[in-house]
């Protein structure tokens, strides 16, 4: 699994899962941020400047991740090697997300790991209340500020 969160509200704005026997490769990760930059573009701000932090991961620092930026404004931020406390949101969000796995849904209700991540990332983005947005989800916190 990989995800692009929108730290502004804690939203899911980009993601990708598939199979893999090593880990996460390069098409996970550029699926992911291929999805985020479509839905920046379908938000209004494709001209807007956008900063991605990622760890210092092989994929990350790898020429055709980087050759996806080259069309956007993009500003690359990257933790330092192994300090994962660099990146805080993102860890603790995949902690949320693999701790409400095993207790809010039930993967024999879904035909595919894509189906069961798709549910788990609506319901992060839309039920899914939080104390630093003041009790709302992510859509209801930017969607009241006025933002797409």
């Amino acid at each position: 699994m990989t995800f692009y969160l929108d730290v502004f509200n804690n939203e899911i704005v980009g993601y990708d899962v598939r199979d893999s026997m090593h880990g996460n490769g390069i098409l996970n990760h550029r699926e992911a941020l291929n999805n985020m930059l479509n839905n920046k573009i379908k938000r209004g701000y494709k001209d807007l400047e956008t900063i991605v932090h990622t760890d210092q991961g092989s994929v990350y620092s790898s020429v055709s991740f980087n050759n996806i930026f080259n069309s956007y404004k993009i500003t690359r931020s990257m933790s330092r090697a192994g300090t994962p406390t660099d990146n805080p949101v993102i860890e603790s969000k995949n902690g949320w997300i693999k701790k409400e796995m095993y207790i809010d849904f039930d993967i024999n209700n879904y035909n595919t790991v894509q189906e069961f991540i798709d549910d788990i990332v609506y319901d992060n983005n839309y039920f899914r209340p939080s104390y630093a947005l003041k009790y709302k989800t992510p859509i209801e916190y930017k969607t009241q500020l006025g933002f797409k």
